[in-house]
């Protein structure tokens, strides 16, 4: 028998859909359940490399990881990462596909409908219940006859929908009933209840607009989530970094990360916020300030977004705070800009043939159109400056980028122990002549808690200041604590009676 399924639409965008679904999947997986994650169509800069070297949606390696089950390319299907050129890069199950302007992709979505319902298929041959999530809204009416992700998908599993609405935006009422009425009558029919997202404040003083709900549009309020800190789980959406808190220096370390354009896994500086430090992203010279570490993060379009660098000056302030002696990481897009030069002869990324780096490594990166996407065991290789001591600590991580990084007279970052496909030997990245400045391809780095803890004392140590004690984190645990809030605030009864449809237990 195939798997039920259950599927978590939103009324917009950032509504909070990709971490109930990590929710209810770590929910399930309690409750005894082999459960799997899925969304059809993902649009994203936030990925994850898979074991079998494919790209998908970091939201989706994350519900895999509270489902307790390796992250697959079927429960990503389709991922877009938008491109500098009005474009995205189309990747299907896992590998780049081609690259298509908007308009040409909803001519070309049809075509995608067969690997995604195959993908679907698989993944409900194989476990018991198979959450679902949309993207954006089903409601956008100008994009419906051609989307394949929401009530298209809804319809091809039969899937019963729960709609979420985000509070904390205002409007939470009209968004919700305005969906509905947006909809056709079938596509009403499938969604069997709403969750409120993000709430601040007193319940009762909600209950009525609650009750109004319900009568107006005949189905149920499942539940009120309370809007929660404290969880780390990786976002899918830039809007995410719009929502942050500012930039008030509160953690022993203060962190400047450069918000490219085209910023992608940001996720990768989460943990740094969990040890104490100060996470900047900063968008003008003027915020920069004089941070302890610099971080030029990875981005899908390097040669733009190092235009992008020049253009508001953030380039000339790098550089000015090399020489000032600030240590600075570079990571994927972020490792190219810091050499001396950026190649593109096939104009595989941009338009321009070449553009100067920032010089501060002694590399030259040269686009081509080869991808690399794997997941890789490293240990750290250098053993100067801002790696001082930390030489042969293990890391895990992941790469995805265009193009091939070469340094001269540089000492390497980090060594490559292992990828899926066995035993590895060779290096990666580079350091400069005082060690202050580093670049690598690892994505997920600040994630190994060993290796963060040791690079952040040896910041301390560079700034004469006392060691930071290491702070237990646990995955588990808090996607353990994230099942906790859910259960305590939604009808899970009500949800295994929509996900079985029969009481259930």
């Amino acid at each position: 028998m195939p798997a039920k399924t259950l599927m978590i639409q939103g009324t917009a965008s950032s509504v909070g859909k990709s971490i109930i679904v990590a929710g209810l999947c770590r929910i399930f997986r309690q409750d005894g359940f082999k459960v799997a994650p899925f969304k059809a169509q993902n649009m994203a800069l936030n990925s994850f490399v898979t074991k079998e070297g494919g790209e998908i949606g970091r939201a989706q390696a994350v519900q895999a990881e509270a489902a307790g089950i390796e992250p697959s390319v079927y429960m990503n299907p389709v991922l877009l990462k938008p491109e500098a050129e009005a474009s995205s890069q189309v990747i299907v199950l896992g590998k780049v596909a081609k690259s298509l302007e908007a308009s040409q992709y909803y001519n070309h979505t049809p075509n995608l409908l067969k690997t995604i319902e195959d993908s679907l298929n698989r993944l409900r041959s194989t476990y018991d219940i198979v959450v679902i999530e949309g993207a954006g809204s089903p409601a956008e009416i100008n994009l419906k006859k051609r989307e394949i992700v929401n009530m298209r998908v809804a319809k091809m599993a039969n899937a019963p929908v729960i709609l979420v609405g985000d509070i904390d935006r205002g409007g939470v009422f009209a968004s919700l009933i305005g969906t509905l009425e947006l909809l056709t009558k079938r596509e009403r029919d499938l969604i069997k209840g709403f969750l409120v997202n993000k709430f601040r404040g007193d319940l009762k003083l909600l209950k009525p607009g609650l009750d109004i709900l319900e009568k107006r549009t005949g189905k149920p309020v499942l539940g009120v989530i309370p809007y929660f800190r404290g969880i780390n789980i990786a976002q899918e959406d830039s809007l995410y970094l719009d929502e942050r808190p500012g930039n008030s220096y509160n953690g022993s370390v203060d962190v400047a990360v450069i918000r490219l354009p085209h910023i992608s896994n940001y996720d990768d500086f989460d943990p740094l916020e969990e040890q104490d430090c100060t996470v900047r992203y900063i968008t003008r010279a003027s915020e920069l300030g004089n941070p302890d570490l610099l971080i030029l993060p990875g981005t899908k379009s390097t040669i733009a977004d190092l235009i992008y660098l020049q253009q508001q000056e953030l380039a000339q302030a790098i550089i000015h705070r090399s020489k000032s002696g600030t240590a600075i990481i570079g990571i994927c897009g972020g490792y190219q800009m810091l050499g001396k030069s950026i190649h593109d002869p096939d104009k595989v990324e941009s338009k321009h043939d070449s553009i100067a780096g920032l010089g501060l490594l002694n590399s030259t990166t040269i686009f081509n159109h080869a991808k690399t996407t794997t997941q890789v065991k490293a240990q750290v290789a250098a053993d100067e400056g801002l790696l001082k001591g930390l030489k042969g600590i293990e890391v895990t991580g992941y790469e995805i980028h265009m193009g091939q990084t070469r340094s001269q007279n540089c000492q390497p970052a980090f060594q490559i122990l292992e990828t899926p496909q066995g035993k590895a030997d060779y290096f990666d990245g580079a350091v400069n002549s005082d060690g202050l400045i580093f670049g690598t391809y690892i994505h997920g780095l600040f994630h190994n808690a060993n290796f963060t803890h040791h690079l952040l004392n040896r910041l301390q140590q560079l700034r004469g200041l006392p060691i930071i004690s290491a702070p237990l984190t646990n995955k588990q645990e808090i996607y353990d604590k994230l099942a906790s809030i859910i259960r305590q605030n939604l009808d899970m009864s009500q949800v295994y009676k929509i996900t079985f449809g029969r009481n259930y237990g």
